[in-house]
């Protein structure tokens, strides 16, 4: 889908969008990084937006989290526009930032990474609740719950990023690059457990990925992006069956008329 908009990305309306960007444009200095981009997430969903590196993902997700501030356009969260809110507001409305890279405190235990996580909370029982909660969907943390951050593996610090998250008890989490740097069987645990955080405690979430076959698998919803605005948004089924997606995201070469293989052919959305 050439241009795609919020309205055109879901012609049936239910379940409700939680989150609707419309025409967003953010800049890094004198470079405009975001150029229009439109987008919905509906209540109870992932949606996902693909992209290459340098495409705007990252700008895309700390615009939307108040990280930086937007030069035009709207972000609608539960009817409100949000846009140039500060980080720590948009939090308390209950939509937390999974920064790419994972960023905990290194210095800090694994139990004080995840009280930093809900700050925001005065309900010091419902918050030790929570963190046995995390502690059920990573177990590996439990054991390691008094070890420095600094010294956990990749696929454990990035699960205790998730797991700080949810710690805000979040209605929206976005998820920036989630497989970044991690093995294989690491990406396959990581997406099984961010698909039963969405469907078991009823996060809706936005997540980005260079991954885009893991992202599109677990996803309702999908968009691609490229040099900052939105080219082709469509149900994550029907996208991961896309000849674009599969030859500019999935590697797959297509067979031409002739039987020979063509590569880096030009894209259909252009």
């Amino acid at each position: 889908m050439s241009g795609a908009t919020a309205a055109q990305a879901h012609p049936d309306r239910a379940p409700q969008a939680l989150l609707t960007v419309s025409n967003l444009e953010s800049y890094y200095g004198p470079i405009m990084a975001i150029r229009g981009c439109s987008l919905e997430v509906r209540e109870g969903q992932i949606a996902t937006v693909l992209g290459a590196n340098g495409a705007g993902k990252t700008t895309l997700m700390k615009t939307i989290s108040g990280v930086m501030d937007p030069e035009k356009g709207q972000i609608v969260y539960r009817g409100e526009n949000i846009a140039g809110a500060s980080p720590d507001s948009i939090v308390r409305k209950g939509i937390v930032h999974v920064p790419e890279g994972r960023e905990v405190f290194p210095l800090l235990t694994v139990e004080e990474n995840l009280r930093m996580g809900a700050f925001t909370r005065s309900d010091a029982g419902e918050v030790r609740r929570d963190e046995e909660m995390v502690f059920s969907y990573f177990p590996i943390l439990a054991e390691r719950r008094r070890q420095a951050a600094g010294t956990l593996s990749g696929g454990q610090q990035q699960m205790l990023a998730i797991g700080r998250g949810l710690m805000a008890r979040p209605t929206l989490m976005l998820l920036d690059e989630p497989s970044l740097g991690l093995s294989p069987l690491l990406v396959k645990e990581i997406f099984k457990i961010i698909r039963r955080l969405n469907r078991e405690q009823k996060v809706t979430m936005l997540l980005v990925e260079q991954n885009a076959k893991v992202a599109l698998e677990v996803a309702d919803y999908g968009y691609v992006m490229e040099l900052g605005r939105i080219v082709m948004a469509d149900d994550a089924k029907r996208l991961l069956q896309s000849k674009d997606v599969q030859e500019f995201y999935l590697g797959v070469q297509q067979e031409t008329q002739r039987g020979q293989k063509r590569w880096k052919q030009k894209k259909t959305w252009r």
